[in-house]
């Protein structure tokens, strides 16, 4: 009894041992996340370290949004066109390429605020380019049925270099220098696109049309025919806009007393994201999706409140870990909807729509939460975020009936999609 109550909960491993192919795709990602993960912690104590500005720090995420909606609007086009497995690898050295010119300007004389300002955008363009095809790839290389399980997989390889980049990074960056975190991330990038060369090819659909605007459109309007998925979009934008503190976090450190703490602020999160994803087993029979969103994302309102009225380095650690356990539930059934409801012909523009509803929205809440800060106090901002975070969602639940009854087992489109898988699968 007590063994299948671990198993119950315990996370699954079936796809890792059932797909090569998802196994080396899994590998690739979890070891360039660990290495961006560094330079996700340098670019902004950089930026802290020439300017020491709030706003200087929350433009580095301003700068993300505009090439991110247009490269990830056309990122989720070409998805459905092109090989994907060849459109990460492409991607990947692009990012490479990226970090070597952060490199060049760390390691010159007078270190350009602007240029890292530019690498930052077309980062941003890359990452829009990239993620429609490594979220759409995903059905291509595990059956139906494993699903659930590859996303909570997918979402531990994430989380796992969210936790360990962050301190590996904190540690060069103190110990060493900013430059030396970014030769790291290099480092990183050669050992991930080895394991890429091993993931076989994943051609488009026979039945895809060329890459066109016509056909962004018909996406678009595919996914607001569907008030289940726009609910999943709208809760997650309104969550991370109105409570995402990360571009405070230098600075949040510092007033703690505690500057040696930067990466394990940045990693507090994802700790409370492992706990969930290794307990995710009950997420393969749980039916009621949509309401799991909805509480997930108040739950992360909250926890994001409570921290900002703390001024314990442990308790504003502990409530950034409830946030990430909360975000992490949320994640996990966004992504199960995605993915057991979207047919394949559309899958590349939806996860293009998927990355803007989950990437703008705490690029835009990082500008949120320094401008608020600098006008009140850092405390102010954080907690009042969280509260609007939690008014937010109620209102957008009692706005989306289809999201909140959405049940897997009786949603039109999961059982559709199901009878498809069934068919392809036999």
């Amino acid at each position: 009894m007590e063994e299948d109550k671990r198993s119950k909960f315990a996370i699954d491993l079936t796809p890792l041992k059932k797909y090569p192919d998802f196994r080396n795709l899994w590998a690739s990602g979890l070891i360039t996340y660990l290495g961006s993960m560094i330079t996700y912690v340098a670019v902004p104590f950089q930026i802290k370290e020439m300017t020491n500005s709030y706003i200087a720090v929350g433009i580095s995420g301003v700068v993300e949004i505009v090439p991110l909606i247009l490269f990830g609007l056309y990122g989720g086009v070409l998805a459905d066109y092109v090989d994907r497995k060849k459109m990460i690898w492409a991607t990947e050295f692009a990012s490479l390429v990226l970090v070597a010119i952060l490199l060049v300007n760390a390691i010159s004389p007078n270190p350009n605020l602007i240029l890292i300002y530019v690498v930052i955008g077309l980062f941003a363009a890359v990452n829009g380019l990239q993620r429609p095809s490594a979220d759409a790839i995903l059905p291509r290389l595990v059956g139906h049925a494993d699903l659930p399980a590859a996303s909570a997989l997918m979402s531990l390889r994430w989380q796992l270099g969210v936790i360990i980049g962050p301190t590996i990074g904190g540690v060069l960056i103190a110990t060493f220098s900013v430059s030396v975190g970014y030769i790291a991330d290099i480092a990183t990038f050669f050992i991930s696109l080895a394991f890429l060369m091993r993931v076989k090819n994943v051609p488009a659909n026979p039945e895809a049309q060329k890459p066109s605007l016509a056909g962004l459109i018909e996406g678009v309007r595919y996914a607001f025919s569907r008030q289940d998925l726009m609910g999943t979009y709208l809760v997650d934008l309104a969550a991370m806009f109105f409570a995402m503190p990360i571009a405070l976090f230098p600075f949040w450190a510092d007033q703690l007393g505690a500057p040696w703490a930067l990466g394990l602020l940045y990693a507090a999160g994802t700790v409370g994201s492992v706990a969930v994803t290794l307990t995710s087993g009950w997420t393969r029979t749980y039916r009621f999706h949509g309401r799991a969103v909805i509480w997930a994302a108040i739950g992360w309102g909250a926890a994001i409140a409570f921290a900002g009225l703390s001024n314990s380095l442990i308790l504003v650690l502990l409530f950034l870990a409830m946030a990430g356990a909360a975000d992490m539930v949320s994640a996990l059934f966004r992504g199960v909807i995605w993915n057991q409801t979207i047919p394949d012909g559309y899958r590349g523009r939806l996860a293009g729509i998927e990355l803007l509803s989950y990437s703008i929205g705490p690029l835009a809440g990082q500008m949120r939460a320094a401008s608020m800060a600098a006008v009140t106090t850092l405390n102010f901002s954080v907690t009042f975020g969280g509260v609007l975070c939690i008014v937010s969602v109620a209102i957008l639940a009692l706005c989306l009936p289809k999201l909140r009854k959405y049940d897997s087992e009786t949603n039109e489109y999961a059982v559709e999609m199901r009878r498809i898988r069934a068919e392809d699968e036999k």
